[in-house]
């Protein structure tokens, strides 16, 4: 591909190549601008960690090592483009897997060298921030947004790009989290989340009262590890086999999160004066949360955007959007020697 069609493909907008390997799932993304992912390819590896019901960091960042360069060359393939057509490379810098992390932002780097192109190391949480904006017309806007997985969940006040205030979160297992060890104490497949939700839909929401932990603690932090208790207190003295009262725990333990996540964020909202909900992460691609969330939003007049569910889940995309978010916003690139930081925060 010549210069000239280069640029015609970009329409003058810079394509960055973003690389996300925070945790067990390999990603590639290729963005035009803010305005088109022209490639997302990614690699997941459940099947790998399944057997040991949670992901391995070892075995994580082998897979990353082996997977990552096809992944790019397919990502280059889809989107049409060669590695002279990259103006900026973006990876990962964390938090996440420390040993995940350093493949995807090490491999970033060395590109990013060997094209003599800027590189930029992305907040993962950054990224899951913004996915809601994703194929938006409206661009970023100022809210209140949930970021709700298996290793975090939290509410931000975004008022811009960078612009961001923690208002709260979880004090000690994110509500992913919850999920799966909820999953792993009820027999389910690993990851336990999706499974959840799968038998949820055929279950009686109401058949087990479960706390809603720190609904009325009057500020806008979490917890579910008594919510997670409380199950486990639950299973023994269940007067039939667990199989029959399956669907009905199932359904009661996810609306007990849901309802705190729904509840708190809603308060966020009048409390931060922001009009706009958005709601990202890996639990996010649950329905009850996601139905939950458009009732309520539909019954108190707020506005809602979700991220879509492909970029719910770790995926480069969003680490490709956010970096083009920050050359549109004419921030400058980062250094080549900045570390990775698996305890990387987002606001303060």
């Amino acid at each position: 591909m010549t210069a000239k069609q280069s640029e015609q493909k970009g329409g003058g907008l810079p394509i960055v190549l973003a690389i996300e390997t925070s945790c067990d799932e390999t990603a590639v993304a290729i963005a035009r601008g803010t305005e088109q992912i022209l490639a997302s390819e990614v690699a997941s590896q459940i099947e790998l960690h399944k057997p040991y019901g949670g992901v391995v960091p070892e075995v994580a960042s082998r897979n990353h090592n082996l997977t990552l360069p096809p992944l790019i060359e397919a990502a280059l393939k889809s989107a049409d483009l060669n590695f002279d057509d990259i103006d900026a490379v973006a990876a990962t810098a964390g938090p996440g897997l420390a040993s995940s992390l350093l493949i995807g932002n090490t491999t970033g780097k060395a590109l990013a060298l060997a094209l003599k192109r800027p590189f930029y190391s992305i907040n993962h949480l950054e990224g899951h921030l913004l996915s809601p904006f994703i194929d938006s017309d409206s661009g970023i806007r100022s809210c209140v947004a949930l970021i709700v997985s298996g290793g975090h969940t939290m509410l931000v006040h975004v008022r811009g790009i960078g612009d961001y205030e923690l208002l709260g979160q979880t004090r000690d297992d994110a509500a992913g989290e919850a999920f799966d060890k909820v999953g792993k104490m009820l027999g389910l497949p690993y990851p336990g989340g999706p499974e959840i939700d799968r038998l949820a839909e055929h279950g009686n929401s109401q058949a087990f009262d479960f706390p809603r932990s720190m609904l009325g603690s009057g500020d806008f932090a979490f917890s579910f590890s008594g919510l997670k208790t409380s199950v486990r207190y639950l299973l023994p003295k269940l007067s039939e086999p667990l199989e029959q009262h399956l669907t009905d725990i199932c359904a009661s333990f996810q609306k007990a999160v849901t309802d705190v996540l729904v509840k708190k964020a809603l308060k966020a909202a009048a409390h931060s004066g922001e009009h706009l909900i958005c709601v990202s992460g890996g639990v996010s691609c649950n329905r009850g949360l996601r139905d939950a969330f458009q009732n309520a939003c539909s019954d108190e007049g707020y506005e809602l955007q979700l991220a879509q569910g492909s970029l719910c889940t770790d995926n480069a995309a969003m680490i490709a959007y956010a970096a083009c978010a920050k050359l549109a916003n004419g921030e400058s690139p980062s250094v080549l020697d900045e570390d990775i930081d698996p305890n990387l925060s987002l606001a303060s």
